[in-house]
């Protein structure tokens, strides 16, 4: 089960006075997100510790609306029961499991050639969260199927995904090429076109080259 953790750490004021003495008193909020078996489904914990003793948890997988805070100790139960009352609290940690981060969708020749010999075209899909993605490839509007591999998912170490995939053909004049893309960060597919025209009209602009 992998797990990313961000802890946050709040060194508070004093909480209780003695004769001339100050005492403080660390406060940990620890958030965690798991990925159990390997899978894409993710659990999202958050842990409230107090001078190291845990006090208060959310998890995800609590409760039948998408997680909940409970006490872990008596000490928790008051911010527990708050954090329950507070609608928009409650519905902005649950909300953090919709995170999404949109690809870059980028198509190019593996290696340029002249028309009418065999060509290797890549859509490369990297940067995007979640990991459920689906590339395909189209010629002149009509889905290609043969000739069409795929690298699969490949993690970017960063919690992101990358893929890429590949489709061999050979173009002819006017044929134009398209790489549609469709994931949970947009509203729709996105399509991104490629022909020997447009490629030459890059080479040949350094404006549009550099953009």
């Amino acid at each position: 089960m992998a797990a990313l953790m961000v802890i946050l750490m709040v060194l508070s004021p004093s909480l209780v006075w003695t004769k001339n003495t100050q005492q403080n008193f660390l406060l940990q909020s620890k958030a965690l997100c798991y990925f159990p078996n390997g899978t894409e489904r993710v659990r999202f914990v958050v842990r409230d510790i107090y001078n190291r003793e845990e006090t208060t948890r959310f998890d995800s997988d609590w409760g039948e609306h998408g997680g909940e805070f409970r006490a872990v100790t008596e000490l928790g139960r008051p911010d527990a029961e708050y954090w329950n009352s507070q609608k928009d609290v409650l519905e902005q940690t649950r909300a953090e499991l919709d995170t999404v981060l949109e690809p870059t969708v980028t198509v190019y020749p593996a290696k340029p050639q002249p028309l009418q010999h065999h060509s290797l075209l890549v859509c490369s899909v990297t940067g995007f969260y979640p990991g459920h993605i689906e590339v395909r490839w189209f010629r002149n509007g009509q889905e290609e199927e043969a000739g069409v591999v795929s690298t699969g998912l490949i993690p970017n170490g960063d919690w992101t995904f990358q893929t890429m995939v590949m489709l061999e053909t050979v173009p002819q004049s006017g044929e134009v090429y398209t790489c549609r893309v469709e994931h949970p960060s947009w509203m729709g597919p996105v399509t991104v076109e490629w022909s020997e025209k447009l490629c030459d009209l890059m080479h040949s602009s350094p404006r549009l080259a550099s953009s």
